[in-house]
């Protein structure tokens, strides 16, 4: 394989730093079809254009865009409750598939003794149940930053330089890797090498151009890192 001149920069990565959701779990629908049915339930239809606003926030931030859209009326605790309930049902049940090229990557980047990070917007405990229901084993991963650790959540750029804090590495000799909007404006707006992977839905310009590379799969990454 032939490496472009650009493409270089993305071997030359001293870390790297991953999203969960929607970039190295296949969450999204979970969540999805959770809050969606936990909304639907309570009179509050969500349909899929504002759904899509609210991936690769912190739950207090898709929270907060909740009541904006609907109202003070909306009823959150017991909507909260629901999909909380809806979720766990469904990762218990169905387990959650990781996405495709991940663990090829992760070994990969161990073998190159090259640290990982993991810079989520969920919290600790979705975390966890995540990972678990998952079949992914936390210790794979030098740092994991949950959504509570940082300040602001996605699209500000405070997760993602927490984890470059906790790595000990230079924001801008880490490759960043999100599948959302938010997540690549985060990663960019720190300084990263900020690598697209989309999900359910496709990139906005915005996105697209803050991006270092919009590609189509972890095996893409992986390509890149080692030709």
């Amino acid at each position: 394989m032939t490496v472009r001149l650009a493409d270089a920069v993305i071997l030359d990565a001293d870390a790297v730093v991953l999203d969960m959701d929607g970039l190295m779990l296949d969450t999204e629908c979970l969540y999805k079809r959770a809050w969606q049915k936990a909304a639907s339930n309570l009179g509050f239809p969500l349909d899929d254009s504002f759904y899509f606003t609210l991936i690769g926030r912190t739950n207090d931030a898709q929270e907060i865009a909740l009541v904006e859209h609907f109202g003070a009326d909306f009823p959150m605790p017991a909507f909260r409750e629901q999909w909380a309930n809806l979720w766990r049902q469904d990762a218990e049940t169905s387990g959650i598939p990781l996405k495709p090229g991940l663990l090829e990557l992760l070994g990969y980047l161990a073998a190159q003794n090259i640290p990982v990070a993991v810079a989520t917007s969920s919290d600790r405990e979705y975390v966890g149940l995540s990972f678990k229901a998952a079949g992914l084993d936390t210790r794979m991963f030098a740092h994991i930053v949950t959504g509570e650790q940082g300040a602001n959540s996605k699209p500000a750029p405070d997760i993602y330089l927490e984890a470059a804090r906790r790595l000990g590495v230079n924001p801008a000799r880490c490759l960043a890797l999100d599948d959302s909007d938010a997540g690549i404006l985060s990663a960019s707006g720190a300084g990263m090498i900020s690598v697209l992977v989309p999900d359910l839905i496709p990139p906005s310009p915005a996105a697209r151009q803050r991006a270092f590379r919009v590609l189509a799969s972890l095996y893409e990454v992986l390509s890149l890192m080692n030709p």
